[in-house]
């Protein structure tokens, strides 16, 4: 239930934000903001990770990069921007170029936001398609996909010292698929593995095995800093495959996509610990095969929720979040392209950025901050394979 605080909060949010709203519409001018994307090398055109320019008053996305860096399938991007470092995986695997999984490392400019490399270490599985960092910035969490069924996927743990550089593999965490579909989960699919706001546990969505994992993380213990919680899992669905989990902005909710059964799964989150409290069909009926839940992120005053629909849908579902924190449904928009992969609200909450990877390119729409519907295509840029849309934002917390 919805604490009459939190809706207090919520009412500030509100009021801030219609503040700065006021005051960048009165004359003053928009920033500028630097936007990294990531992409797959190994189909299409692209070289790598794009440096971007976006102009937060019109919308545009300057076609001419600032910066191409030239490294294998960095299909997921993470920022540390308090040692200005950015990781990204290396989705490597048998039959590519470089068929070796990987995580690298950047340095990335304070001023100029210019990137260089910095190094990369092996992650000892396949298809690495996913990783963040713990809160304390010591450990970065790695998810080996594994499209084989032998050997499957994993979770890898990868020390960062004290600038951020980057250390072997320290430790690796497998799950026992459930074997209910018979092509995608005969093995363990690690999608995506994501610390609980207070950093004291980590939450792995396993795409094989029809369950969220629960670790409890403990820095003390250097070399294995993950130990199974209790209970060890959250049960899904048989069938789901759980991908990507997201927290609400005040941590009391979790949202998760189920990529095969083409559903949102609700959580309470207490004390790291998750309890389902809906589950939201985007299929309402029709075919499943249709759908393809993937990138899912709230807005952040807390007020919507926003899934892409892959497969044969390619849209964006918006959901507005009710006072008891249910999700309803306000609209559904297409995407400009086809496999939305990931998507990202600008700083200034007027525009969306979506990855559109197997139609190449970036499409920018327009965003209603109060009503959290998506509006005009503002534009479409070509770009070979996205997959990642991360902006350089130094202006938050």
């Amino acid at each position: 239930m919805r604490s009459p605080l939190r809706g207090l909060l919520r009412r500030q949010r509100l009021g801030i934000a219609a503040a700065l709203l006021a005051f960048s519409t009165s004359g003053a001018a928009a920033p500028m903001y630097q936007v990294l994307i990531g992409s797959y090398t190994s189909e299409g055109n692209s070289e790598g990770i794009y440096r971007m320019q976006f102009d937060a008053e019109t919308g545009l996305i300057e076609p001419q990069p600032l910066q191409v860096v030239r490294t294998h399938n960095p299909s997921w991007l993470t920022l540390d921007l308090n040692r200005n470092r950015v990781y990204a995986v290396n989705e490597n695997g048998p039959g590519h170029p470089d068929p070796v999984g990987r995580v690298s490392a950047f340095i990335l400019a304070p001023t100029s936001g210019k990137l260089s490399v910095l190094e990369q270490q092996i992650t000892l599985g396949d298809e690495p398609t996913h990783l963040s960092q713990s809160r304390d910035g010591r450990y970065l969490f790695v998810s080996n996909y594994g499209s084989r069924a032998n050997p499957g996927g994993s979770l890898a743990v990868v020390p960062l010292a004290k600038d951020g550089t980057l250390m072997p593999v320290t430790q690796i965490a497998t799950h026992k698929a459930s074997e209910m579909h018979p092509e995608r989960q005969q093995s363990a699919h690690v999608h995506s593995a994501v610390m609980s706001p207070n950093g004291k546990t980590l939450f792995v969505s396993d795409l094989g095995a029809d369950k969220i994992f629960v670790y409890r993380y403990d820095p003390a213990n250097a070399e294995r800093p993950l130990s199974p919680a209790d209970p060890a899992f959250i049960s899904l669905p048989d069938g789901s495959g759980p991908r990507h989990l997201v927290f609400s902005p005040d941590g009391s909710q979790a949202y998760a996509t189920l990529e095969l059964s083409a559903q949102v799964a609700r959580f309470d989150h207490v004390d790291g610990s998750l309890v389902q409290r809906q589950l939201v069909d985007l299929a309402a009926g029709g075919d499943v095969g249709q759908h393809s839940p993937g990138a899912i992120h709230p807005s952040p005053d807390g007020r919507f929720l926003y899934v892409s629909d892959r497969a044969e849908k390619n849209r964006i579902m918006v959901y507005a979040i009710e006072e008891n924190d249910t999700l309803r449904e306000i609209q559904q928009r297409d995407s400009g392209g086809r496999e939305p992969r990931e998507f990202a609200i600008d700083p200034s909450g007027q525009f969306m950025i979506i990855a559109n990877q197997k139609s190449d390119g970036l499409v920018v729409l327009a965003r209603d901050p109060d009503s959290g519907k998506l509006g005009d295509t503002v534009q479409t840029l070509p770009m070979g394979r996205p997959s990642d849309v991360k902006f350089i934002d130094r202006t938050g917390p």
